[in-house]
């Protein structure tokens, strides 16, 4: 009895830890686990062409080595991947969205002209403007079937000299903040350049960031949700923390800015030119409440493409930074600058691109990053470290930033007719047409896809359903 608890003991903790028999070789083998997941649900699994007896959402063990995996359901397109697993290890394929075999444009509203449109990052609103020369919007609610549209307008008391005659007024959206209730608008008068912030809940409420702080800003980036804290981009290249409700300005946080960007709400990644040698451009980190920001990288040249953007995957902060084709990524659990500029970030992983990179893209969540060079584009899984290498395929001969739809997917729109691809580029799928320099964006629920297309000289928002019936 003593051997045989010891045995399903041996047996339980074996079987706990991944390994089973493998019956080609007569041995036992550590294998790796499998999670499956699928929008829609109850998708037919198989591995290496036979069928599981479990639906999504599920889970296989599987031998170390290449697998061959598939997922199926009436009415859809059938997803598959071949993937490398190594034995001992947790692999998320429960990201996957199946499409429609039928994929049908709906048309949910018409614009005789559209200058500009936005997707909200909570899937919520989308935002769109007729004219360049009025501050008249509209905002799209998407959460339910049937969508809503308000008219919203900018007061003329909110921006500059709205009442002179013969100036002629430029607004664009910018970005949205976090939550999506607000937006940055740039306005151009004549030849001066003001920033306000679109209140989209209470448009009366919405701020002229220059007017009230009088500064000059070339960027401006929401840190919070409030759309009352940002951060800004002078015109000598000084970035500055901006309080609207205190209208204070804090001192130069980081100087010799060319570009920067806003991770979580208060780690700011930057590219400039270095104050002590100005033959030299340099790629750093700052974080709020540090004595000095840190350089990550420095190099020895103003021509060479030089990029950088920040996440965190669960506990730890990932830094990717490319200097023409090579990527590096840097890891640290806890961002910590020292008061000499030293980082805690240490060396994680590194690739090159087939050339100079052109955008630096972390999805949701940090768990991918994509490279992107021209039409060509390396994806980089940062749990796995695993590197892949793909194109898009076009006819066109110029390229356009790829878009994350979600945490897994891109989108793009080429020759005319929107896709989304895998982060690697397999399962690549053509929607719809579309028009190119406006968003694409799912829905909460993920049942549409938004887009905007045209007829003629006529606008559409439109949609493609993604879940059937």
């Amino acid at each position: 009895m003593v051997l045989a608890v010891l045995v399903i003991v041996a047996g339980t903790i074996l079987f706990i830890l991944g390994y089973r028999l493998d019956s080609d070789k007569g041995r036992l083998e550590q294998g790796a686990l499998v999670q499956f997941e699928s929008k829609p649900t109850a998708a037919t699994v198989s591995i290496d062409g036979k069928v599981l007896s479990a639906r999504t959402s599920t889970k296989q063990s599987v031998l170390a080595g290449v697998h061959d995996f598939m997922m199926s359901k009436d009415g859809y397109n059938t997803w598959s991947k071949t993937l490398s697993v190594k034995a001992g290890t947790l692999n998320w394929l429960d990201y996957i969205r199946l499409v429609p075999k039928e994929l049908k444009s709906e048309t949910v509203a018409s614009y005789t002209s559209l200058y500009g449109e936005k997707a909200s990052p909570d899937l919520e609103t989308i935002i769109l403007q007729e004219k360049a020369d009025t501050p008249t919007f509209q905002l799209v609610d998407i959460r339910a079937q049937d969508v809503k549209t308000t008219a919203i307008a900018l007061p003329a008391t909110v921006y500059s000299d709205a009442a002179v005659a013969g100036v002629v007024h430029t607004f664009t959206l910018d970005r949205w903040d976090t939550g999506g209730r607000y937006l940055t608008v740039k306005h151009t008068y004549g030849d001066k350049l003001e920033w306000i912030i679109l209140d989209t809940q209470n448009v009366a409420g919405s701020s002229n960031v220059t007017r009230l702080l009088g500064i000059d800003v070339t960027e401006v980036r929401f840190a919070g949700t409030n759309g009352r804290i940002l951060y800004g981009l002078t015109n000598d290249g000084t970035i500055r923390k901006l309080d609207l409700s205190a209208t204070t300005i804090s001192r130069a946080l980081v100087t010799n800015v060319k570009s920067f960007d806003l991770f979580e709400t208060n780690v700011i990644s930057y590219v400039g030119i270095d104050p002590a040698n100005t033959a030299k451009q340099v790629a750093g980190i700052y974080r709020e409440g540090d004595d000095v920001s840190h350089v990550l990288r420095s190099i020895d040249s103003l021509t060479v493409p030089l990029s950088i953007a920040a996440t965190r995957y669960f506990s730890d902060y990932y830094v990717a930074i490319a200097e023409g084709p090579k990527v590096s990524i840097l890891t640290a659990e806890n961002l910590t600058v020292n008061n000499a500029g030293a980082s805690s970030l240490q060396n994680y992983g590194e690739f090159t691109a087939s050339a100079d990179v052109t955008t630096l893209n972390f999805s949701d969540g940090g768990f991918r990053l994509v490279a992107q060079s021209g039409l060509q584009f390396v994806s980089y899984e940062i749990e796995y470290q695993r590197q892949t290498n793909a194109a898009v395929q076009t006819s066109e001969t110029g390229s356009r930033p790829l878009q994350w739809l979600d945490g897994a997917y891109l989108w793009a729109v080429y020759d005319g007719q929107l896709s989304m691809r895998e982060f690697d580029g397999t399962n690549t799928h053509v929607l719809t047409g579309a028009e190119v320099g406006f968003d694409a964006s799912l829905s909460q629920n993920g049942r549409y896809i938004y887009s905007i297309g045209k007829t003629g000289e006529t606008y559409q928002l439109q949609r493609v359903k993604m879940l059937l019936d």
